[in-house]
């Protein structure tokens, strides 16, 4: 199986998403519990089915990861941003950002002062 069959399937098991992506059974579990970002649907029987979007997350990790060489912390941080700008919510415009270091700067002017 590689990714020209993630196209033509909807849910996978752990089985196919280690051969589609490479990466080991275990660590797939793990990556599943460290970033919630990977939601597989439990059957009754307890297995996990793995979406599109699951399998593409886990793809994105890998590449963080042993790629870009990021530690899992950084790796949580780049998706975490990404995936909120993704999601609609805006930047903090350069204003705020502007208006925030003013107040900071007033804040430590009056500490020294004092």
């Amino acid at each position: 199986m590689g990714l020209e069959e993630l196209e033509q399937k909807e849910y996978f098991s752990i089985g196919d998403v280690k051969r589609i992506t490479g990466v080991p059974e275990y660590s797939v579990r793990y990556w599943e519990s460290e970033f919630h970002l990977i939601r597989p649907v439990r059957l009754p029987s307890g297995h996990r089915r793995y979406s599109k979007q699951d399998v593409y997350t886990i793809l994105k990790i890998k590449d963080l990861i042993y790629t870009h060489k990021l530690t899992l912390e950084g790796a949580k941080k780049q998706l975490t941003k990404h995936t909120l700008f993704a999601s609609g919510e805006k930047k903090p415009t350069p204003r705020t950002d502007i208006k925030l270091l003013t107040e900071i700067k007033e804040i430590l002017a009056d500490l020294l002062k004092e």
